[in-house]
């Protein structure tokens, strides 16, 4: 099994499509005012958002984007206007990662883990 996509909600898609863009998505399907997915930068891995009413309240799935150069697209990502909510900082858990808010308010978490990403040393055996 594979994840194919990471859906989110949005009250705004043609905002979203700006944003996203800035981020580095390429845009493969654009229904408007609905729908929205997108191409990652790396790998085949894609990310969509739809149109909703209301926005979830409370604790909502966060997302992370894999970034090799995280500094690097950090800078960019300011150079592009996106406020960066938490700037590159390493975490006890091995990874490198900085926070953002897409327009509609879902956390972003860009980040960096090299082989800590599937192989911490922590993993479980077996």
């Amino acid at each position: 099994m594979n994840l194919n996509q990471i859906t989110l909600p949005s009250r705004d898609v043609e905002a979203s499509i700006a944003f996203y863009q800035k981020m580095g998505m390429q845009l493969i399907v654009k229904s408007l005012p609905n729908y929205a997915r997108f191409l990652c930068p790396d790998g085949d891995a894609t990310f969509s958002v739809h149109l909703v009413d209301i926005l979830p309240h409370g604790n909502t799935a966060w997302i992370y984007f894999e970034c090799n150069d995280l500094d690097i697209v950090v800078q960019q990502l300011m150079g592009f206007g996106i406020t960066i909510d938490e700037l590159p900082e390493d975490k006890p858990w091995l990874w490198r990662e900085a926070r953002l808010k897409d327009p509609d308010n879902n956390q972003i978490i860009l980040y960096t883990a090299g082989t800590n990403r599937i192989n911490p040393p922590w993993r479980m055996k077996g």
